[in-house]
């Protein structure tokens, strides 16, 4: 597994949905990438930034955040703590 360092958060995009609310199935191409993700690592933080999320929380990041990057056929994403905007309950 990846191991981040200092303020760094590993995150996997969760799939867009398939359908709309009301029942149209999307293609491929019409569907939005999600800014929803589950959280796979946590860096140990540094002396200005103190990491309040867990392992397995769901988040929600900016838009145009962090480093995608393929790592055991998965994509995954690299970002700083400071691109999460919420934690998802």
């Amino acid at each position: 597994m990846i191991r981040p360092l200092g303020d760094n958060v590993v995150i996997k995009r969760l799939e867009a949905e398939e359908k709309t609310k009301g029942g149209i199935i999307l293609s491929s191409a019409a569907k939005e990438v999600p800014q929803v993700a589950e959280v796979l690592a946590v860096g140990p933080g540094t002396a200005d930034v103190d990491m309040m999320i867990s392992v397995g929380e769901k988040v929600i990041f900016k838009k145009y955040g962090g480093t995608e990057i393929e790592y055991n056929g998965e994509e995954l994403i690299i970002l700083p703590y400071n691109d999460i905007l919420a934690v998802l309950d």
